[in-house]
Order: C-alpha cells, then sequence, then structure tokens
C-alpha cells in the first residue's frame, strides 16, 4: 500500500528541494487552492528549496505572472520552468537535431496567450499550407476537443510536417472540467504517423534543467510533487528522484473523491498499478 500522510511536514526531514507542480497542485487553472500560500511559507522557513515545474505552454515569466495574480507571492518559490519555456530555448537555441532541421515559417495551433513561446524569436506565423512545421500550444478554446483539430492534422500530415508539442499533458482539471491539452493533438497526430517533438514532463531532459536550477547535488535529498502518475511521477522517477502524489487533482474521479478527501488505499494501490508508477507517498492536498 501507498503511504498518506497529511501533509508534506510529515517528509520534510527527508529533502532539501521541492520540485511542484502547479495546475493540480499549486492551482485549479483560475484560483490557488487553499492553504498554499501557508504551505509554500512553511516550506521556505524550514530552509527548502522549490521549484515550480509545469507542463504549461508558455514561458516562466507568464507563470510568475499568473501566480502572483493568484495571490502567490514571488518571494514564496525560488525557481520556475515550464514546457513552453523549453521549447522556447530549443528554438533560439537549435543545438538540438529536430530543431535545427526546422525551418523558419511555423503554423501555430494554439491560443494567442502562447504565442510568447515563439514571438520575440526569428520565426515567421504563416497559414498551415505554407509552414515548414507546426508549433502546437493546444487547443484555442477550452471547450475544444482533438476532434475539432482533425482537418488541420490531415493537412500537416500530407505535406509531412514536423509538429513541436509545447505541452505533453493530454488533459487537465479546470475547476472541475477536463480541458484537453497539446499533448492529445501531438499523440493523435503521432498515431496517423506524423513526426511528433515535445519538451516537459515526463521526459528526463526537462529534469536535468530542473535540477541544475534547484542547485541540489543530492538527488536523494529532493522530492517532486505532482497530482498525475503518467507526467509528475514517471517524469519523477525518469529524473531519479522521488515523487509525492496529490490524489485530489487529475486522478481525484478514478479514486472517486473530491478535493481534500483521503483516497481509499486499496483504490490508490490500483490506481498505481494501472499506471505503474508509485510514489514515495501521498497526500490529499497542497499542505504543510
Amino acid at each position: 500500500m501507498i503511504t498518506q500522510v497529511s501533509g508534506l511536514s510529515a517528509l520534510a526531514d527527508r529533502y532539501d528541494g521541492f520540485v511542484l507542480d502547479l495546475w493540480g497542485v499549486i492551482h485549479d487553472g483560475v484560483v490557488a487552492y487553499p492553504g498554499v500560500a501557508e504551505t509554500l511559507a512553511a516550506l521556505r522557513a524550514a530552509g527548502k528549496r522549490t521549484i515550480m515545474l509545469s507542463n504549461a505552454p508558455r514561458r516562466a515569466t507568464a507563470l510568475i505572472e499568473q501566480l502572483t495574480r493568484m495571490g502567490i507571492d514571488r518571494g514564496l518559490y525560488d525557481e520556475v520552468l515550464s514546457s513552453g519555456e523549453a521549447v522556447y530555448l530549443e528554438l533560439q537555441r537549435r543545438t538540438d537535431p529536430v530543431f535545427a532541421a526546422l525551418g523558419e515559417a511555423l503554423y501555430h495551433m494554439g491560443p494567442e496567450r502562447d504565442r510568447n513561446v515563439f514571438d520575440t524569436l526569428t520565426y515567421r506565423s504563416v497559414d498551415i499550407d505554407q509552414a515548414d512545421f507546426v508549433l502546437n500550444t493546444g487547443p484555442v478554446d477550452l471547450s475544444e476537443t482533438v476532434e475539432d483539430y482533425q482537418s488541420i492534422l490531415d493537412r500537416a500530415l500530407a505535406r509531412r510536417l514536423p509538429m513541436v508539442s509545447a505541452n505533453p499533458d493530454h488533459v487537465v482539471i479546470r475547476q472541475g472540467k477536463r480541458i484537453t491539452c497539446a499533448g492529445a493533438i501531438a499523440d493523435r497526430y503521432a498515431d496517423m504517423g506524423g513526426q511528433v517533438v515535445s519538451r516537459g514532463k515526463p521526459d528526463p531532459a526537462i529534469y536535468t534543467v530542473a535540477l541544475a536550477a534547484l542547485g541540489i547535488a543530492d538527488k536523494a535529498r529532493i522530492c517532486a510533487v505532482g497530482d498525475a502518475l503518467h507526467t509528475d511521477i514517471r517524469g519523477a522517477r525518469a529524473g531519479g528522484i522521488d515523487a509525492v502524489l496529490v490524489t485530489g487533482g487529475i486522478h481525484a474521479d478514478e479514486l472517486g473523491i473530491a478535493w481534500g478527501e483521503t483516497a481509499d488505499p486499496v483504490r490508490l494501490a490500483e490506481l498505481a498499478r494501472h499506471h505503474g508508477e508509485t510514489p514515495v507517498a501521498a497526500i490529499s492536498k497542497f499542505v504543510w
């Protein structure tokens, strides 16, 4: 069985730093969860370093602004890294062979708010029929699904365009509703035979960057906190660090609980077996 603890204080002595997921742990996409600011303050008071690691398809500065609007002061956490930031750096540096081979004309599949992933770089945003590659940051409208993008995917595949996905997530929970993310569209394109490259959890490459920013050499002294077994927990394992599962996030429906409720131990164990991932512990919500 997976040990369920009441809060991070039960585990804090084991670790010097924490890698924290955002959506499903810190906030629900609109507001911060109750007690988050106090928990971050307690981590800071205990001398723990923190990095926010998100699969958000936008740059880290946008995430800091969002957290500030939610009442999470910048002084409560140390570093921020997003999948969007990682993609921005790859597009800028072009040292990875896949990114180096991309042309200069991109088709942006995503909302205007995600344009900061590329709009200060030298790329041109064009129609799909003139593009060298697709930059996928997710659906434009929160109500859209993968099927709404099938015709664009067909046109991209016909031209054999590579796709860069700036968010590996398939779905997030936004105030109780499931929202399709870029990862679901990217997987459809890959299933069709399209070439897809992505950056973010659970790719171990992003943990190399995150842990370097955290500045703690001993991986045994670092713990990730996330709500998704297939990205947060799997990614932490791939990155060589421990992970704690927040059960009230994306898996709450599978566990038959609401936010803040304790999961049934048997259902939690079954969920972990289903995903093939076992966290070192679980908590119902991000609390101290």
